[in-house]
């Protein structure tokens, strides 16, 4: 940018300098608003503050000759209370951009996620942050043993390896309710994973969910929705691994499409575990331990902190009071079914 265009902001500077020095006093308040208002107007026009502090110095020098040698001996100390305030201004309105911008991108996230946006209007900020709804996208949401913001070192860690990794690619990284958003391309599975690996290590052990990809800013709200509920899925069902699919978890939203007809089955088949010495609920986490480990007995009471005997002994509990063998083939998809829903229905706790 050209000096012409930077002396518009060192306008009236001289006359301070030279009243300043030849008076022996410091600036007032009047005159020390005048230059943070123009450190404000530099900053807002987009011009450089080294450059603008350079403009400064050259236009001392050109008032220097016409300063006594008593005045000269004073301008440094008036140039100084001058570039203080211009600098205050200009940081002051870099401030305020940044924090407007940070209020843009905040309402930009909420109305993408939440879809409450006009979607052609939605489609054009989505531009100046990096997407392009056209496409179809994927969202992955991360959630550790805490809450996260923007600016906490763990979600700064993570853009900081994205960015080292993945340079400009066309990705969105946000918080949102305390969880950690990664939005990218459908057709880019490695950035997913690859923020899931990031946010795994730096949450320390937290889970990752990642939806599906799906077309245009209705589908940013889809796919982020299916991460969310997988991740609601893993805590009901006890699911192991740092990594959901929405896609490996399909079975379950339709399990539970028909809800009363779910409530039913596990009502008809786990019902009668009530009358068990201590309840449904040991019985409950034997059946669920025993078709977690492939029905082998062996891994069932490992997991379980029990001997086998004991656990065939539960077994052949269930059998007797629900008249359904967990070994018999015939009987097992009815029974694991059933288990499944007891968990996606908090059962039998949500009774208590």
């Amino acid at each position: 940018m050209s000096r012409q265009r930077t002396d518009e902001y060192v306008t009236g500077y001289a006359e301070i300098l030279l009243d300043a020095c030849a008076t022996g006093r410091r600036l007032n308040r009047a005159e020390l608003e005048s230059r943070r208002v123009q450190g404000e107007r530099a900053a807002e026009a987009g011009f450089g503050l080294r450059q603008l502090i350079r403009e400064h110095l050259t236009a001392a020098q050109d008032v220097l000759p016409r300063l006594s040698t008593g005045d000269a001996r004073l301008l440094l100390g008036v140039v100084e209370q001058v570039v203080d305030a211009f600098a205050e201004g200009y940081e002051r309105a870099q401030h305020q951009a940044v924090r407007q911008e940070e209020a843009a991108r905040r309402e930009f996230i909420d109305d993408l996620l939440y879809g409450r946006s006009d979607l052609g209007r939605l489609a054009e900020r989505a531009e100046r942050f990096g997407l392009r709804l056209s496409q179809a996208h994927a969202v992955a949401v991360a959630q550790g043993p805490e809450p996260y913001g923007d600016g906490y070192p763990v979600a700064r860690g993570i853009e900081e390896s994205m960015l080292a990794r993945f340079g400009n690619r066309r990705i969105l990284l946000a918080t949102k309710d305390g969880r950690l958003i990664c939005v990218a391309p459908g057709d880019q599975p490695d950035v997913l994973a690859f923020f899931a690996k990031q946010a795994y290590a730096l949450t320390g052990g937290g889970r990752v969910a990642i939806g599906r990809s799906h077309q245009g800013a209705g589908g940013v709200v889809h796919s982020y929705e299916e991460a969310l509920n997988a991740l609601d899925l893993a805590a009901r069902m006890g699911l192991d691994g740092p990594v959901l699919h929405a896609a490996d978890l399909l079975v379950y939203p339709v399990l539970t499409r028909d809800r009363q007809a779910m409530a039913d089955l596990v009502e008809s088949v786990l019902g009668p575990l009530r009358e068990a010495r201590g309840g449904a609920q040991p019985l409950l986490d034997t059946l669920a331990a025993y078709f977690d480990s492939g029905c082998v007995a062996t891994e069932a009471a490992r997991r379980l902190a029990l001997s086998v005997r004991a656990l065939t002994y539960r077994l052949e509990r269930i059998h007797t009071l629900t008249s359904a063998d967990p070994a018999d083939p015939g009987h097992r998809y009815t029974l694991q079914t059933a288990v499944i829903g007891a968990r996606l229905l908090g059962w039998p706790a949500a009774e208590d």
